[in-house]
């Protein structure tokens, strides 16, 4: 048996946890057709390492946003996402992937 895929794109956002709120607006308004939200446990960057239970608060904890899309749409995700990613602590990464379910994308 033979499945078939189809080709998308992965956009991740890597983001302070209080900007959330500011980046999945902004994915509605570049008419994303869905995310998910991950908590980040801990990690290692520009600034050192890191661990979830070293933050108080919001302030200085990390979420991770996924959001599957066409291709067509990742220009304006990424237009989107970039003031904001700019004024936080963040990165976005943008990956070729396949899905089984093109027509939820």
């Amino acid at each position: 048996m033979s499945i078939t895929t189809h080709p998308k794109k992965r956009i991740e956002i890597m983001i302070e946890a209080p900007a959330l709120a500011r980046v999945t607006a902004a994915l509605d308004r570049a008419e994303a057709t869905g995310y998910t939200v991950l908590p980040a446990l801990a990690g290692r960057g520009n600034g050192g390492t890191w661990q979830r239970d070293d933050a108080f608060g919001d302030s200085g904890r990390i979420v991770c946003v996924v959001c599957i899309s066409d291709a067509q749409r990742v220009p304006a995700i990424l237009e989107a996402l970039k003031p904001l990613v700019e004024r936080h602590i963040g990165i976005v990464s943008v990956a070729d992937v396949q899905v089984i379910r093109a027509e939820h994308f």
